[in-house]
């Protein structure tokens, strides 16, 4: 997902983290300076769905003004070869562990 909340607040002439604050304070939300700020300048990781009302309210605007999904990450990772388990076939036959390099090729024992 991609967070416009700068974009968003500029087309109402919000420019710092202390407008947004004030916007906010407006409609009765409340966070603190820091919060706002982290809001400002990072992709929140979580929001909660008040929060989210409460700025959406603020700014004049919906969810999908302030969130865009990024679909070509998706597609990528779709295009990425995707992991066999081991003895699933493939092209060439069934897919063979490897054994791992190093030492005599035995294992220690566990300690005691």
């Amino acid at each position: 997902m991609k967070w416009n909340l700068r974009w968003v607040a500029a087309r109402r002439d919000i420019w710092r983290p202390t407008q947004l604050q004030a916007a906010f304070q407006e409609v009765g939300f409340n966070p603190s300076l820091s919060k706002v700020a982290a809001l400002w300048s990072n992709k929140p990781i979580t929001v909660r769905l008040e929060d989210l009302d409460k700025i959406c309210a603020a700014l004049d605007c919906t969810v999908a003004d302030l969130m865009e999904a990024e679909p070509q990450q998706h597609q990528a990772e779709r295009d990425q070869p995707q992991q066999r388990a081991v003895g699933q076939q493939r092209e060439g036959g069934p897919v063979r562990p490897v054994p791992r390099s190093g030492g005599t090729g035995r294992r220690g024992l566990p300690p005691n």
